[in-house]
């Protein structure tokens, strides 16, 4: 894979059928909950993308909450281009724009807690995050059996 040919990039409408793609493919091996293509059109703008050769690899994409708290979620890369470095620089690009944002406190929810912890987020409860659990989790079917570990990372300001 040729560096050169790889960016990341907000995503536009004409993204949304990859990145349903994408994140269906997760979906499917019980590792995301499934997003609506409808839900990822409303929320096109929230989207990044990592783009190879032309072709949608990745996305991942960022909610507010709070004017200081933001969630990174919906991290998917196409299996075929795992180990590559390409989560960590869709991680690296949403970070880059909660800053530019203002925001100075980011959290995730996941099942690859090892992979956050090397890009530096730390184990908390998630009931730190009412504002998650009130607007996401109660309508989710994990909801009372949830196996994803919540991460927190304080954003340093540019």
């Amino acid at each position: 894979m040729r560096q050169s040919e790889l960016y990341v990039r907000y995503a536009r409408l004409a993204d949304a059928a990859a990145i349903s793609a994408i994140t269906a493919e997760y979906a499917r091996q019980g590792i995301m909950l499934e997003r609506s293509d409808e839900n990822i059109v409303e929320n096109i703008r929230n989207f990044f993308v990592a783009e190879y050769c032309g072709e949608v690899i990745g996305c991942c994409a960022i909610a507010f909450y709070t004017l200081k708290l933001a969630e990174i979620r919906s991290l998917a890369v196409f299996n075929r281009y795992k180990m590559k470095g390409i989560g960590r620089l869709l991680v690296e690009k949403a970070e880059s724009v909660l800053r530019e944002e203002g925001v100075s406190e980011v959290f995730v929810l996941t099942l690859s807690s090892t992979f956050f912890r090397r890009l530096g987020y730390n184990d908390i409860q998630k009931e730190y995050f009412p504002q998650k659990i009130w607007r996401d989790c109660t309508h989710c079917p994990k909801l009372m059996a949830c196996d994803e570990i919540a991460m927190v990372k304080t954003l340093s300001s540019i």
